[in-house]
C-alpha cells in the first residue's frame, strides 16, 4: 500500500508521455464539399501547449491524461471547445461566423439513452444514471430504469433478483465487458458481487442478443462496462451509511506506470452486523453480513500500433447469516435449537482482453478475450446443506472487417467454454462437466440512412447438448424523422442449474423432487426458447422541449423449459415442460424534458407469463401483470465552482401477484391466492460542492410499505409448513442513507 501511495504522490513527475493526439480541421464549402482549414489554432485549454493545422488541415498535439479539453480557433470561424477522453483521432468541422443564426440550441447528454440508429433495442445507462441512487452493487443499479424489475428473492437471504420481459435472471445473459460473468454458481447472489462504484456504464439489450456473446441469451442481455484506469480518477472514495446500520466503503487508486501502462486497485467493503425484526416474527428481516471485494486492473494502450489490452484480477469473500434472532452458529448450526442459515462465498477471477486495430486499415480489428473463475459456496438453511464449487473457463476470438465498403460489416470468430460443477444438495452429491466449442458469423448492413440489419448465426458442439445452431436477426427501419422501428427474432439454449438458481427453496420444509426423464443435465433436458420482439421509438418536441415515446412488445415461446413447480406446498419439483410456456411483455415509456434540467420518465408494463404445470396452465407465481413507473430528476445550474444540487424521485407500483397454491395446508398456514398491490417511493438529494467533492442523502421505500407476514409458519421453523418464499414486497420498511464521494484527478 505504501508503494501505491508513493506512486500516486510522484504521479506529476511521471506525467510526461510520448502519446499524441492527431486530427483534422475542416469546413463545408458552398459546394457542400469538405475542405481543410490551414493555419487553425489548436491548443489544450488553460495551457500553452498548442499547434497549427498544416496545408491538409491536420494537426498533432502532445497528449497527457491531465489534459481534458482542446480549443480550436480560426479568424472568421466560431471557436469550439471539445472534450477529449482518449487519443482517438479527431475530425472536426468549424462553422463560419457569417453563417451563424441568432438562435442557439443547447442539449444535455441523457443519463439513459436509446439509439435511433442501432439495429438492436439497446438502452445505455451512464454513470450519471447510476448516481441517481445509492447503487451499492449491481442488483441495486436498476431502480431508476423501468425495463428491469427488481424484487427480493426470499425472506431470509436479503438478496435482490432481477427480471426482464417477465423472465428471471437465468434467462438474461449478464456479461462484464462482454465476457459472460454472472452465471452458474454465481447466478443467485452474483449481482451483489459487483460494486456500483466499479461500474462505468450499463447496456441493456432487449430480446435475443448478438451471437458473438454466446447461445444462452433468451430474454436479453445486460453488459456492464467497468471504469478504466487510464481515465478514472487517481483517487476516488465513496462512503455510505444507512439507518439499518449498513456501512460501505469504496476506494479507487489509479496510477500511471508509463506512457502505455496504467493500473488501478479497487477496494470494496461492506458490513451489516445488527439484527432487525420489525415485523416481530422472531426472524431477522435482513441477514447480517460482511464482504471484502478487491480488483486489480491493468490497462495497456498503444495507439501507434493499434493495441489496447486489459488484465483483471479479482477476489471476493462474502459471508451472510440469517434466521431467528437467537440463532448462534457456534452452538445451533444444523440443530433444531434454533433455525439459522449461513452463506459463505469465496470467488477468484482472472481475465485478459486484447484488441488490435490495424492503424492503416481502421475497419479491420482482432479481439481476444479469456476469463477464468473459481467459485466456492458453503451454505446451510436450517437442516438443509447446499455446497457448490464451480470452475469456469471462457475464451473468445473475433475478427471484424467490412465487405466492399463500410455499409457491409462482418464479425466472425471462435469461442470455447468449460464449466465443472460439484454440488452437495442436502445429503446427495451432484456433479457434471460441460464443454463446448463454437463458431459464429455476424453480418451487418447499414445504408447510413434508414435501414440497419444484423443477421447472425453460430454453431456449437457441446458435450452434453450436442451439435446445434443459434440464429439471431435484428433490424431497424426509420420511416420518418426521429423515429425507429426495430424488430428481432432469435433462439436461445441453456443448461438449467436447478439448485444454484433456486437456492431459496432450501429455506423451506419442502421436499425436492427432480423428475429424471433421461436428459443430460441431472436427468433433465436443456431449455430452448424463441424470442420475438418489435419496438417503436419516436422523438418529438413538446412545447419546445425534447420528448420521446417507446412502445415495446416481446414474446418468448419455450420449446422446452425446466419447470420449477411450487404448486404442491409440501414439495418443489423440477421436470421437463409438457405443454405451453410463454412470456408476453408490453411496455410503454414516455421521456420528457419538462423544462431546463428537469426530466420526467413515465412507464407502464403489462406481463402475461404462463407455464403448463402438472396442475394446469397457470400464471407464473410472484409476477405482477401490471406495473407503473415514474421518475423525476432535476439539477440546478452549475456555479462557477462547479457546484450544484441534484434531486431524484422514483415511484414503482405493482399490481397483485399470484401465490403458488397452499390449499393443501391447514387454514392457519395458507396464504391468499393473490398478494396485495405494492407501491414504493425512493428519493435522493445530492449536493455537489465541486467536481472533486459531493455528499448525498436519500431514502428507499419512504412510504414504509411492508409485508407483515413474510414467513409461513415462522412459529414452527422445523415443521412441515415452514416456507420463506412468499415474498412480494419489502420486509424491513423504510431505509434512509447518506454518503460522500471524493476524488482527485
Amino acid at each position: 500500500m505504501k508503494k501505491i501511495v508513493f506512486l500516486i504522490a510522484l504521479l506529476p513527475l511521471f506525467s510526461f508521455s510520448q502519446e499524441t493526439l492527431k486530427g483534422m480541421i475542416m469546413e463545408v464549402n458552398e459546394q457542400n464539399k469538405h475542405t481543410p482549414i490551414t493555419g487553425a489554432n489548436v491548443y489544450w485549454l488553460d495551457t500553452t501547449v498548442g499547434s497549427v493545422t498544416d496545408f491538409d488541415g491536420k494537426f498533432t498535439l502532445p497528449y497527457k491524461i491531465e489534459y481534458k479539453k482542446i480549443v480550436i480557433s480560426y479568424v472568421g470561424y466560431k471557436t469550439d471547445t471539445l472534450t477529449v477522453k482518449n487519443t482517438d483521432d479527431i475530425n472536426h468541422f468549424l462553422e463560419p461566423t457569417s453563417s451563424l443564426k441568432e438562435v442557439v440550441l443547447t442539449s444535455r447528454n441523457q443519463a439513459t439513452a436509446k439509439s435511433y440508429l442501432s439495429s438492436q433495442n439497446v438502452i445505455n445507462m451512464s454513470s450519471d444514471e447510476l448516481l441517481k441512487s445509492a447503487c451499492c452493487n449491481l442488483s441495486e443499479s436498476f431502480e431508476t430504469n423501468p425495463s428491469i424489475d427488481v424484487s427480493f428473492a426470499d425472506a431470509v437471504s436479503g438478496t435482490k433478483q432481477i427480471k426482464m420481459l417477465g423472465l428471471t435472471g437465468p434467462y438474461i445473459l449478464i456479461t462484464t465487458e462482454n465476457v459472460p460473468s454472472i452465471r452458474g454458481a454465481s447466478q443467485a447472489y452474483g449481482l451483489s458481487f459487483v460494486p456500483g462504484s466499479w461500474v462505468e456504464s450499463i447496456q441493456i439489450t432487449k430480446g435475443a442478443g448478438s451471437v458473438v456473446n454466446g447461445y444462452e441469451s433468451i430474454a436479453g442481455q445486460i453488459n456492464t462496462e467497468l471504469v478504466k484506469p487510464k481515465i478514472d480518477k487517481s483517487l476516488y472514495v465513496n462512503l455510505y451509511g444507512a439507518s439499518n446500520t449498513r456501512l460501505e466503503l469504496n476506494a479507487h487508486l489509479n496510477t500511471k506506470i508509463s506512457d502505455k501502462w496504467d493500473t488501478g486497485l479497487y477496494i470494496h467493503g461492506n458490513i451489516h452486523n445488527k439484527k432487525h425484526d420489525v415485523n416481530h416474527d422472531g426472524f431477522m428481516d435482513m441477514p447480517i453480513y460482511n464482504q471484502i471485494n478487491l480488483m486489480n486492473r491493468w490497462q495497456y494502450t498503444n495507439p501507434e500500433k493499434g493495441l489496447v489490452s486489459f488484465i483483471n484480477v479479482k477476489y471476493l469473500d462474502d459471508n451472510k447469516q440469517g434466521g431467528q434472532l437467537d440463532f448462534d452458529p457456534d452452538t445451533d448450526k444444523l440443530t433444531t435449537n434454533s433455525w439459522g442459515s449461513a452463506i459463505d462465498t469465496r470467488r477468484f477471477e482472472a481475465s485478459v482482453k486484447l484488441r488490435y486495430v490495424n492503424p492503416n486499415i481502421p475497419y479491420q480489428s482482432i479481439g481476444f478475450q479469456s476469463a477464468y473463475s473459481w467459485h466456492e459456496q458453503e451454505s446451510y438453511f436450517g437442516l438443509n446443506v447446499y455446497d457448490i464449487t464451480h470452475n469456469s473457463l471462457y475464451i473468445n476470438a473475433m475478427y471484424n472487417s467490412i465487405i466492399s465498403d463500410s455499409r457491409h460489416k462482418i464479425k466472425t470468430g471462435l469461442s470455447y467454454t468449460y464449466d465443472h460443477y460439484n454440488e452437495m444438495v442436502i445429503n446427495t452429491p451432484y456433479g457434471r462437466t460441460e464443454a463446448s466449442i463454437g463458431g459464429f458469423f455476424e453480418y451487418n448492413y447499414d445504408n447510413l440512412d434508414n435501414l440497419n440489419i444484423t443477421a447472425g448465426l453460430r454453431v456449437d458442439e457441446h458435450n452434453l447438448l450436442g451439435l446445434f445452431l443459434t440464429p439471431r436477426l435484428h433490424a431497424r427501419y426509420t420511416p420518418w424523422e426521429k423515429s425507429a422501428i426495430k424488430a428481432s427474432v432469435g433462439r436461445g439454449k441453456r443448461s438449467a442449474n436447478i439448485f444454484a438458481e433456486n437456492q431459496s427453496m432450501f429455506a423451506t420444509s419442502r421436499m425436492i423432487n427432480v423428475i429424471n426423464d433421461g436428459g443430460p443435465i441431472y436427468g433433465l433436458d436443456p431449455e430452448i426458447a424463441w424470442n420475438y420482439g418489435i419496438s417503436f421509438l419516436q422523438g418529438f418536441n413538446l412545447f419546445g422541449k425534447k420528448a420521446d415515446v417507446t412502445f415495446d412488445f416481446y414474446k418468448t415461446n419455450f420449446i422446452n423449459q425446466v419447470v420449477v413447480d411450487y404448486e404442491d406446498p409440501r414439495a418443489v419439483s423440477f421436470y421437463n415442460l409438457d405443454g405451453k410456456s410463454f412470456a408476453n411483455s408490453f411496455q410503454f415509456e414516455f421521456n420528457y424534458n419538462v423544462f431546463t434540467n428537469f426530466d420526467l420518465r413515465l412507464a407502464y408494463k403489462y406481463y402475461d407469463v404462463k407455464t403448463q404445470y402438472d396442475s394446469g396452465l397457470l400464471e407464473k407465481p410472484l409476477t405482477a401483470q401490471n406495473r407503473l413507473f415514474a421518475n423525476a430528476s432535476y439539477e440546478t445550474n452549475l456555479q462557477q465552482t462547479g457546484g450544484h444540487w441534484k434531486f431524484d424521485v422514483t415511484y414503482n407500483w405493482l399490481s397483485e401477484q399470484r401465490f403458488s397454491s397452499t390449499t393443501a395446508n391447514p387454514v392457519a398456514y395458507q396464504v391468499p391466492e393473490y398478494s396485495p398491490t405494492v407501491g414504493s417511493l425512493n428519493a435522493q438529494v445530492t449536493k455537489v460542492f465541486s467536481p472533486r467533492f459531493e455528499i448525498y442523502f436519500g431514502g428507499e421505500n419512504i412510504t414504509d410499505v411492508r409485508q407483515e407476514k413474510a414467513i409461513l409458519a415462522s412459529d414452527d421453523p422445523f415443521g412441515s409448513y415452514f416456507d420463506t418464499t412468499f415474498v412480494y414486497g419489502s420486509i424491513f420498511g423504510s431505509t434512509y442513507y447518506a454518503g460522500l464521494r471524493f476524488n482527485i484527478e
